[in-house]
């Protein structure tokens, strides 16, 4: 288990609740009630870059990744009916649910044990940051790495991926472009 730094995770919780945006993207999936249901990858990390690059590219938010473990869902197609029901709830997002105990057979990983444990498998370190929303309005942060990286602006290949995946990942998404005090670290 990660150690995470409780000033990191008190500014994240921060810019999500004054950013009504995320809260309700946070809300709706609340309402699905998925088993370690989380929102991750650039729904939190953009965040971030935008905070310290002092500007705002959420309305660019290529899709709203909503994360879940369910080692028991038997039918294939179930983030089907969960992407429908959050399209409904709210229809201009692009919608991207994923069972992270299925994606293990699509990404040739031994299976994962919960959705921190996915998260690590992840290209860029960076990017394996989740939250929800609590019943009592807080935010639930995990991640599968140190959060300094993501609040020192770096990028970082995971050496459970391979490096060109990374590196095709930072250039087709323009981060260097978009962020440019964003550095790479190898």
């Amino acid at each position: 288990m990660i150690e995470i730094n409780q000033q990191h995770i008190r500014r994240i919780e921060t810019l999500i609740l004054n950013d009504p945006f995320r809260v309700d993207v946070l809300r709706a999936v609340r309402t699905l009630d998925l088993p370690q249901g989380f929102v991750a990858a650039g729904f939190v990390r953009n965040l971030i870059w935008d905070h310290l690059h002092r500007k705002d590219t959420s309305s660019s938010l290529n899709d709203i990744d909503v994360v879940y473990f369910d080692a028991a869902e038997q039918c294939d197609d179930q983030h089907q009916y969960y992407e429908r029901v959050l399209l409904a709830a709210m229809p201009d997002v692009n919608w991207q649910v994923r069972n992270q105990a299925r994606m293990h057979i699509k990404n040739q990983d031994k299976p994962y044990q919960n959705v921190q444990d996915a998260m690590s498998y992840w290209p860029e370190k960076e990017t394996a940051i989740a939250v929800r929303l609590t019943s009592a309005g807080n935010i639930d942060c995990i991640t599968a790495f140190d959060l300094s990286t993501l609040f020192a602006l770096q990028i970082t290949h995971n050496p459970r991926r391979d490096k060109l995946i990374f590196e095709q990942r930072v250039n087709s998404k323009n981060w260097l472009t978009r962020w440019p005090r964003l550095t790479v670290n190898d």
